[in-house]
């Protein structure tokens, strides 16, 4: 088996393994994030820890499935994030949070670091998944962003599922969603249409407010790209759009540097323009990804006042995540390297 050089961060303080030669480039790499925030030990039962990490080593078998066959980086970020999309774990797709109005209002992007090409969505309420829809404007459109109802219209035109706003309706995060409206004194609203009323139907994570997937992938071409795809934060209004879907915010990729997704407070994330910045750094400071990582989230971000954490990919191979809160869901795996999987700081 390979043995290859990967670095986690301030925020993770261990090292994967110690390469024998660390300039060997495996032939296919991916990280995996599945939100970052307040997630500690003490406040998760071995049921939803073991959940979590059946879900994210999943989602680690379907992009590493698309690369070990020679797929496009695009294509295993696809496979990656549309199953996470459908399960009610993460805040994405079905198992977003909901707006204070009782909506999910669903973003996502995707950017080809061969090209600079990039698609994104914001506030999409009945695409099934919402990567499949910032693919498509990437692809098959001359724009870069579109959002609401105009990004739905044109996802019709490209035949992507549309679903009922109540398919997205999960009571866990409905649940969480009156904690937030009572803690803030606001009215609660009516349920979605359809939706049924039951007992919390997924095992109870952190009650953070925060959560996002996503997926940096190198693939046997030597391309790199990034993916993210998010619900927002619980109770928020007026169609408010974080980092997800804005490119070079909470979502970046460029050969020439490296691939970047994020996940936190995206106001942060949109002022430190926190994806580009890591790339820059990579690109014109010749940092090492790890370094680059941990100087914008360690340094920078908690400066300002944010929390969160991002993971990043180079074409060379390296592999990073850095984060500033208690945890990550996270993962990493490459051609002839077994995976790592890690939710809580004190992990590798």
């Amino acid at each position: 088996m390979k043995r290859l050089s990967f670095l986690l961060g301030a925020a993770a303080a261990i090292a994967l393994s110690t390469a024998a030669n660390a300039a060997e480039k495996p032939r296919w790499a991916l990280v995996i994030h599945g939100g970052a925030g307040i997630i500690e030990r003490k406040d998760m039962d071995a049921a939803t820890e073991a959940a979590y990490r059946k879900a994210m080593d999943a989602a680690v078998a379907r992009g590493s499935a698309v690369l070990a066959k020679g797929g496009t980086s695009l294509d295993a970020i696809e496979a990656v994030i549309t199953g996470m999309e459908d399960d009610p774990l993460f805040n994405a797709g079905r198992g977003a949070v909901f707006t204070a109005d009782g909506r999910n209002e669903l973003d996502a992007a995707i950017m080809d670091g061969s090209n600079l090409k990039a698609g994104a969505v914001a506030g999409v309420t009945r695409t099934r998944h919402p990567i499949l829809l910032a693919r498509a404007v990437m692809d098959k459109s001359p724009h870069v962003m579109m959002i609401g109802q105009g990004a739905e219209t044109f996802g019709q035109t490209q035949g992507l599922e549309q679903v009922p706003p109540s398919f997205f309706f999960t009571q866990r995060r409905w649940d969480q969603l009156e904690k937030e409206l009572t803690k803030r004194g606001d009215p609660i609203p009516a349920k979605p249409a359809g939706a049924v009323a039951e007992a919390a139907d997924a095992p109870k994570p952190d009650d953070h407010r925060f959560g996002t997937v996503g997926v940096v992938a190198l693939d046997a071409k030597g391309n790199i790209a990034a993916g993210t795809s998010t619900g927002g934060t619980t109770g928020k209004r007026w169609n408010r759009v974080g980092d997800s879907p804005i490119i070079g915010a909470g979502n970046y990729a460029a050969n020439d540097s490296c691939a970047v997704s994020g996940t936190g407070t995206g106001e942060y994330f949109i002022r430190l323009t926190v994806a580009r910045e890591i790339c820059a750094l990579v690109q014109y400071k010749g940092m090492k990804l790890q370094a680059a990582a941990d100087e914008v989230i360690q340094k920078r971000l908690t400066a300002l006042g944010g929390d969160g954490g991002i993971i990043a990919i180079a074409p060379d191979g390296q592999m990073a995540w850095s984060f500033n809160t208690s945890g990550m869901y996270r993962a990493m795996a490459a051609d002839g390297v077994a995976p790592v999987i890690s939710i809580f700081k004190d992990e590798r």
